[in-house]
């Protein structure tokens, strides 16, 4: 493991919310096209600073990823590392959007299953951060690395709750509800279903104080299917029927309502921050 995070600083200083709020509006991850329309337009308006364009610009590249335009979405990042960023503080702006442009390229490349090339992309994303001095893009390239640097996964999760026990910031600490889930699906395929249960605990934990409800679903979701793999069935049957009763056409939960009465599951939702 790269051991290039050293850097990242104590104290969380420079995490932008305004323009978190910003993008935390135009997003809708289950509708990326709809998504890439208004970070396509919020790009294009000349009305925010050049900064914000830039960082709208990632977004845009992310929902094109998403989509599965590979191609297209590294255009647009390598478009804005090449323009360059005018600014009143241009060292740490021009950070920040080069950390924003390393960690969507390395989601980008992972999601298009190129995690060899995704990783160093995502280490880079890492340094740049805390350059920035933003622990919330320090999270987001530590947490992609906790999916995708194998053989690392938990010394980069464990990195990531080190610098989120730092933070007063709620938008900040909600980066522990994917920490903690995606640590604990680390543990559950590595057979170690005990410890799995107690990251997943905790992500339930940090969803209902700092996260959305999607994420509750979710966090509650795994906490039920890894008790399914522990072998405590009738916990695991009631948790979902409590899932199924809030979103009754959820596919996950349906499968492992099915599961549970002897039919095949159908894998793991992940969980956006």
């Amino acid at each position: 493991m790269d051991d290039s995070t050293d850097q990242v600083p104590a104290e969380p200083s420079r995490h932008r919310g305004d323009e978190q709020q910003m993008i935390d509006r135009l997003w809708d991850f289950s509708d990326p096209a709809a998504s890439e329309e208004r970070f396509r337009e919020a790009a294009d308006d000349d009305t925010h600073p050049a900064h914000v364009r830039a960082v709208l610009a990632t977004q845009l590249a992310r929902a094109l990823g998403i989509q599965g335009r590979t191609a297209e979405a590294l255009a647009v990042l390598d478009a804005v590392a090449a323009e360059g960023i005018p600014a009143e503080d241009p060292e740490r702006d021009a950070a920040e959007v080069r950390a924003r442009v390393a960690i969507e390229r390395g989601r980008i490349l992972a999601a298009a299953d190129r995690r060899p090339e995704a990783v160093p992309e995502l280490t880079r994303g890492v340094r740049e951060a805390a350059v920035a001095g933003s622990p919330f893009l320090v999270l987001d390239a530590l947490h992609m690395l906790a999916l995708n640097d194998e053989g690392h996964e938990e010394e980069w999760a464990a990195e990531g709750l080190d610098v989120l026990s730092t933070s007063r910031d709620p938008r900040v600490l909600r980066w522990g509800v994917a920490l903690h889930n995606n640590l604990g699906w680390t543990m559950h395929d590595a057979g170690r279903a005990e410890a799995a249960l107690a990251q997943f605990e905790q992500a339930v934990e940090s969803a209902d104080r700092y996260g959305t409800a999607e994420q509750q679903h979710v966090a509650r979701w795994s906490v039920a299917r890894c008790l399914r793999t522990l072998g405590r069935t009738e916990e695991a049957l009631d948790l979902q029927r409590e899932l199924a009763r809030a979103r009754p056409d959820d596919p996950y939960v349906q499968a492992e309502l099915a599961e549970l009465a002897g039919a095949e599951s159908a894998g793991e939702p992940t969980i956006e921050a």
